[in-house]
């Protein structure tokens, strides 16, 4: 974007008076969010645990994701020069290769899950057009491909554009979801809540520990799109309004998140929400009030899936031209149109979407499967931004008038880091290798960067996290042509 539309306040903060408004924040993070994740929550929760593991994994996950939350408003208040997010974070705090690894993790995690979003968009409607079956059949793929490029042309036109369409789909998405709420309101049954609270009816569930475990991965995925607001700060109307379009997008999303998976787990039982088709919002509002619920949700999750491809494509070009600017990332990557839109970073990861919207006519792999691979690619990204926020109150770095924030934020930061390393446990083993499998190859394209820059492409610390990146990678190729590991 032009320097030439940035000004200062009388406070010294950075202004653009072409740039986000609070209400377009607000709305890419809400819309960020709330994609497809929420409309088959019943059943991918329900799959994983039990009535009692569901509240405390709630519980657990309203802590931990406002601890981050709260982190991303901090780092957006004392670090305002920071631009890119989670990218721009991990490089001032622990160098350049982590910032690359954040940024390409990050970027990977957003165009996987929109591979997933047009999947289960063609599902849905394949309960109307059998033609379109799961989601995965020809007509389907060329049907999600005229989409892919409608959104990409559209993008094309303008940030600031397609942030306003965004808006009005944020705003058409939230209505649908508020009626699925007041209609499980009004028929929700206390004893179908409470019949079976820990899953002792289904032993193949585990422990109370191992739910709350297995549905983690599930819980952050609906949450990813919080740190939003903080890849487009380069592009806001006014610093301060980054922090609190994610806070506030953030109750918004936790409210309707929560009101969701808990009241349909007082329409159906756990075992009949499991063997749900997604998304499963619409079984459940059938079982409400007919055929009809099925139509509804079919709406919303229409709508909502068009503004969270919307979001997350604008947010996959962002994350790489934050990081190419910086020499992060190969410098074709910088290049922006007449519009000030990262052509060739649009370009490049709606064509790695098409790649894989092609792929889904052969693979096997299932929607919660994509999904926790693309939220195991995110865990790292959300570490190190927690990690960096922890470490400026250790340091005291921009507290040096203010002891009792540091003494807060230090708390919210520790908060944040100790969910982020839960996370990594509970994804378990087999996602971090399979992701290790994603990071591996990118170490071309930080080279390439690195070269172009005249730098060195690693520090010594550098090339001992990149030798870990590499022995994971090497040892999840070798479990997948074993058949040890599958997606």
């Amino acid at each position: 974007m032009s320097d030439a539309t940035h000004g200062f306040d009388a406070a010294g903060e950075r202004r653009d008076s072409n740039g986000l408004t609070l209400g377009a924040l607000v709305a890419l993070v809400v819309g960020s969010m709330i994609g497809g994740g929420i409309f088959s929550l019943p059943q991918n929760m329900a799959a994983s645990a039990g009535v009692g593991a569901v509240l405390i994994g709630w519980v657990i996950t309203a802590f931990g994701m406002l601890a981050l939350a709260l982190v991303f408003q901090t780092l957006a208040t004392r670090k305002p020069y920071l631009d890119g997010g989670v990218y721009a974070y991990a490089k001032a705090g622990f160098g350049n290769y982590m910032g690359f690894a954040s940024a390409w993790g990050y970027w990977i995690c957003a165009w996987l899950g929109n591979v997933g979003y047009y999947v289960l968009l063609f599902s849905t409607l394949g309960y109307f057009f059998p033609i379109f079956g799961e989601g995965n059949t020809l007509t389907a793929i060329a049907c999600s491909s005229v989409l892919l490029w409608s959104v990409h042309f559209l993008v094309l036109r303008g940030i600031k554009e397609a942030s306003f369409v965004n808006q009005i789909t944020t705003i058409a998405k939230l209505v649908p979801l508020f009626l699925f709420i007041l209609l499980c309101l009004a028929a929700f049954r206390m004893d179908v809540f409470s019949a079976d609270i820990w899953a002792r009816a289904n032993p193949a569930l585990g422990t109370v520990h191992d739910q709350v475990r297995n549905m983690m991965l599930v819980t952050v995925w609906v949450f990813v799109g919080i740190e939003g607001a903080t890849v487009f700060s380069a592009r806001a109307a006014d610093r301060k309004s980054i922090g609190k379009a994610t806070v506030i997008g953030f109750f918004i999303v936790l409210l309707v998140l929560v009101l969701v998976n808990v009241l349909a787990l007082g329409i159906m039982t756990q075992e009949q929400l499991a063997g749900l088709k997604n998304p499963s919002m619409a079984g459940v509002l059938q079982h409400v009030i007919g055929h009809w619920g099925v139509v509804l949700v079919s709406v919303g999750l229409a709508i909502s899936l068009s503004g969270a491809l919307l979001s997350w494509v604008m947010l996959c070009a962002e994350i790489l031209f934050s990081a190419a600017r910086d020499s992060m990332m190969p410098a074709f990557l910088r290049k922006e149109n007449a519009k000030k839109v990262p052509a060739n970073a649009l370009w490049l990861t709606n064509g790695m979407v098409q790649i894989f919207l092609l792929i889904t006519l052969v693979s096997k792999g299932t929607y919660l499967s994509l999904i926790y691979l693309a939220t195991s690619m995110i865990l790292v990204p959300y570490f190190w931004s927690a990690a960096y926020a922890l470490l400026l109150a250790i340091r005291g770095e921009t507290y040096e008038f203010s002891e009792k924030e540091r003494r807060r934020d230090l708390m919210i930061a520790v908060v944040a880091v100790l969910y982020a390393v839960w996370l990594l446990y509970a994804g378990g083993v087999k996602y971090l290798l399979l992701a290790s499998l994603l990071y591996a190859p990118s170490v071309i394209l930080f080279a390439k960067a690195r070269w172009e820059a005249g730098e060195q492409v690693f520090t010594h610390i550098e090339k001992a996290i990149f030798a870990v990146v590499l022995i994971a990678a090497v040892s999840a190729g070798y479990g997948l042509y074993r058949g040890l590991l599958t997606l």
